[in-house]
């Protein structure tokens, strides 16, 4: 079961959490005796305005749990914009028990061979369901191109709205995000395609190349034509760290330069004992802050941090940053979910 809606003027985040689980505490009985009499439109008219409340743009459906008898599911439908809403609402949950349990995005079904889905009126079965692998050399990710008997007769949107629903009970609505690239939804099936099944087995020998921390270096040119060097996390992804969505940039001007305005000299030095220091700050965070990125131009470092707004990062890098002698150094916040200020370098 699941509920779209339109977009709105947020709210305070916190206050709407507090709020559904509120509501969740007095009507859990009335949504056990709806769920018990196979009432779905009853329950719809009862959950879908709580979870709206929270943001109508969020999705949910009620599954069989992991653990308990029931997983009431709270997701951002993919959208990473919504995807720190979706997980403080999982975090600020009661206790999971024997009945229910709380997700902020789909599991992957162990019985995903087995299933079938209703698409458009039409029996979509999983174990019919092949795929079109693409790994582009490199890369983190797993292109897909879906293919099942049914696909010819329906339109475009449907397609891929089964597709991705299928992918979801595949491999998990996450670890769609996290491994899978460009997915396309055919209506021919495609060379050497394999068994959708097989899916999560590539996912996980992709995965085990990524296992430990890695950089990636770049190199481009500015806007003014100039040279430009960056260090990138890579896989860098911000499904990784979904309560991460305040950003934070550090301006660090230098002094001394190459011909081309890169850092040299006493300034390389001045930077990398910098980011020493910041990389300890950070670890003292115990995973609420993340540096991801760090670009390098025209006498200038920028270093980009994402952390849990929770944490009260900035304070503790304007201390840091304060500290810094070569020219005037700033500190910028901003509230990016998306991670749209180093969108140039997500993987």
């Amino acid at each position: 079961m699941g509920l779209f809606g339109r977009k709105s003027e947020p709210g305070r985040p916190a206050d709407a959490i507090a709020g559904f689980w509120a509501w969740w505490a007095s009507s859990r009985p009335k949504v056990e005796a709806l769920l018990e009499a196979g009432d779905s439109e009853g329950l719809a008219s009862e959950l879908a305005p709580a979870v709206a409340a929270v943001s109508p743009e969020l999705t949910w459906e009620i599954t069989p749990g992991r653990a308990a008898l029931r997983a009431l599911i709270v997701s951002s439908g993919g959208d990473p914009e919504l995807r720190p809403l979706a997980h403080r609402w999982a975090n600020a949950a009661p206790p999971a028990d024997a009945l229910w349990e709380f997700l902020p995005s789909r599991p992957a079904r162990s019985d995903a061979a087995d299933l079938t889905l209703e698409v458009a009126g039409r029996e979509l079965g999983m174990d019919k369901m092949v795929l079109g692998l693409r790994v582009p050399n490199g890369a983190p990710r797993i292109d897909v191109a879906a293919y099942h008997p049914i696909f010819p007769d329906l339109d475009d949107e449907t397609r891929m709205e089964a597709t991705l629903l299928a992918l979801d009970r595949l491999l998990g609505e996450d670890e769609v995000a996290r491994w899978v690239g460009d997915i396309t939804a055919a209506t021919f099936q495609p060379i050497d395609a394999v068994a959708a099944v097989h899916l999560p087995a590539v996912v996980s020998d992709l995965a085990s190349e990524f296992e430990h921390e890695q950089w990636a270096l770049l190199e481009g040119r500015t806007a003014a034509g100039t040279r430009l060097i960056a260090a990138a996390r890579h896989p860098l992804r911000p499904v990784d760290h979904p309560l991460l969505d305040e950003h934070i940039a550090i301006t660090l001007p230098y002094t001394e330069s190459d011909e081309d305005g890169l850092p040299d000299g006493g300034s390389a030095s001045a930077l990398r004992e910098f980011e020493e220091r910041l990389s300890a700050l950070l670890d003292g965070l115990g995973g609420a802050a993340v540096l991801t990125v760090h670009v390098s131009a025209e006498g200038t470092r920028v270093l980009h941090i994402y952390a849990d707004p929770a944490a009260g990062a900035p304070a503790q890098l304007d201390k840091l940053v304060s500290t810094w002698s070569e020219g005037r150094p700033s500190v910028d916040v901003d509230e990016d979910p998306g991670w749209i200020a180093i969108s140039p370098f997500l993987s």
